[in-house]
Order: C-alpha cells, then structure tokens, then sequence
C-alpha cells in the first residue's frame, strides 16, 4: 500500500474544512498535494487538479499517478475556474494566493458559471483576505468559518463558504461591528471586520493567534511611520497622519478581545 501524503499544517486546515464525501476542485493546485491527500483518505471520491504554468501541472501529473489515482483525479491545464465545468466540483478550493488574485478568479469563473453546482468553497488567501470576504458577500456566500494558523513564520487564513439562500441576512449580522465596543464610525469598525475577520473576531480561541498578526502588522506600521517621520513634506505628513490612524484603530480593535473572549464564556 502506498503511503498517504502528508500535508503541511495550513494544507490539512483546508483539507479539514472540505465536506465528507464532496466531489473537490482544487484551483491552482501546484503538486496536486491536496486532492491527492483527500482522494487517498477516502473523504473525496473524485477530484479535478487546475494549475495554469506548466511546471506545477507536470508535477501534478506525476504525483497522481505515482499514487495511482490517475482515475480519479483528473489533472487539467487551464487558467483559474476554466478548468471546471458547471456541477462537476461540490468543493472548490482555491488556496496560496493573493485575495485580489483570487477575487478575479472567482468573479471571472461566477460569471461563467463554473460555480455552479458548488455547495462549498474553501479559501486560503495569502494577503487581501477583506478582497475576497467582499466577494464573498457581493456573490451570495455565507462565511460559515474561519480560521487563522501560524506556520514557518507566517500566518494564514482559511475561509469556509457556501451558497446559502439566507446568505443575505447572515452576512448582515456577522458584518454588523455591534460587538466590538469601539469609538470609532459604524463604516469604519465595519471595514475592519473585513479586514481581520469577522468569525475569527468572534471566536475566542483564536483570539491569540489573530493578535500575534495583528501586532506583527503594526511593526510594520510603526517601522513606516518612523521613516515618514524624518522627511518634512505635506505628502509624508499626510500619509504619516494616516497611517497613525490606522495603527490606532487597530490596537483599539485588539483592546476589544480579551473583552470579548470574556462575554463569548
């Protein structure tokens, strides 16, 4: 008996989000890893591996067949959701890219078609998420879950959606920032649940793993504004006085977890 593949910690989040006994469509799928791992243990029947460059798509080949499941799992060259015909795929998962990126790729394959059929979609955006949370809402998805990991130095998110006919109203309440007890306008705390999640702002075991992000990002911020600090012209000062109202708003934000995880009891 071949032996099962092993995935890396972010690969077998997505793997665990994707539903018993769907039918998967992983989108830009590199070394077909994932369908490959998932069509072994028994919790995909079948599988369809899109990759577009043809490196990832000749290694996709070779890993399928190499585990014998070349039957099962059709491996096929194409740009984003063309590879899909509509009601082939239960799961599409789109993983390891910008959100702006998979945006595209998910309104380009909407407007086909291609998702038609598709019960569920699992995202792991590597930047961008509040892009495709947008999206998300835009196209009638309901965000059912989230959730942040850390890997190698790097955090990810794992977005888990379906088409629900309730979509509308869901979303209305996950997005409505009534919970975070912030000074700030509707709008604004609004955009930040789009930014840091708004499942993950309401779950408070990973309340820790989503501050750690969120205080490496304002590092960043602060190593910004301290190189706008030095230079005297309006347009530093302008973006300097941004850029502090952003920090700002973040760490209000974060001052709302432990209060949070304390009501969530």
């Amino acid at each position: 008996m071949l032996n099962m593949i092993q995935l890396s910690k972010r690969l077998q989040t997505i793997a665990d989000r994707v539903t018993q006994g769907y039918r998967l469509a992983d989108i830009g799928s590199d070394h077909a890893l994932l369908p490959v791992y998932l069509v072994q243990s028994g919790k995909c029947p079948s599988a369809v591996a899109g990759e577009l460059n043809d490196g990832p798509f000749q290694a996709a080949r070779r890993q399928t067949a190499e585990a014998g499941l070349a039957a099962r799992i059709s491996v096929r060259q194409g740009d984003g959701l063309a590879v899909l015909s509509p009601g082939e795929a239960d799961t599409v998962v789109i993983a390891g890219m910008g959100g702006s990126l998979m945006a595209t790729i998910l309104e380009t394959g909407f407007l086909a078609g291609r998702l038609k059929g598709a019960k569920e979609l699992v995202l792991q955006p590597n930047v961008g998420e509040d892009l495709v949370r947008k999206w998300l809402v835009l196209r009638g998805f309901a965000l059912l879950d989230e959730t942040i990991l850390e890997e190698d130095g790097r955090f990810y998110e794992v977005l888990h959606a379906a088409p629900l006919p309730d979509a509308a109203e869901r979303n209305g309440h996950l997005y409505d920032p009534a919970f975070l007890d912030v000074q700030m306008p509707h709008a604004a705390a609004a955009g930040w649940l789009y930014r840091m999640g708004p499942c993950l702002l309401r779950s408070a075991e990973q309340h820790e793993t989503l501050t750690d992000k969120w205080r490496q990002e304002l590092l960043k911020l602060e190593r910004i504004c301290s190189g706008l600090a030095q230079s005297d012209t309006e347009e530093a000062r302008s973006r300097l006085a941004s850029f502090r109202a952003e920090i700002n708003q973040i760490g209000e934000v974060l001052a709302c977890l432990p209060m949070v995880k304390r009501s969530s009891r």
